[in-house]
């Protein structure tokens, strides 16, 4: 598989991820209603979730992410830096 099948399988992962996400929103009860969803159902959706981050994981790998940094698809570092905020002593 060449970098292009990749990154078109991690498109592919990424949507499928995102819809199933958006299921599971939508059909979440509110206020101690109880859940349409069987337990094996919600069980099912935790699997494939489980699967879709399991080969995310794999392209990743593949293609040579670093799992430990982010990932800019322009491929420059974010030049923003992190400042500390301390609270002014109390007089």
């Amino acid at each position: 598989m060449d970098s292009e099948e990749l990154s078109k399988e991690q498109r592919i992962m990424r949507i499928m991820r995102k819809t199933l996400g958006n299921i599971v929103k939508d059909v979440t009860p509110m206020g101690g209603r109880t859940n349409p969803l069987s337990e094996g159902t919600i069980q099912d959706i935790k699997d494939c979730f489980a699967m879709i981050s399991d080969r995310e994981r794999e392209l990743a790998d593949a293609l040579g992410f670093d799992e430990s940094r982010p990932y800019y698809t322009d491929g420059e570092s974010p030049s923003a830096k992190v400042i500390s905020i301390v609270k002014p002593p109390k007089q």
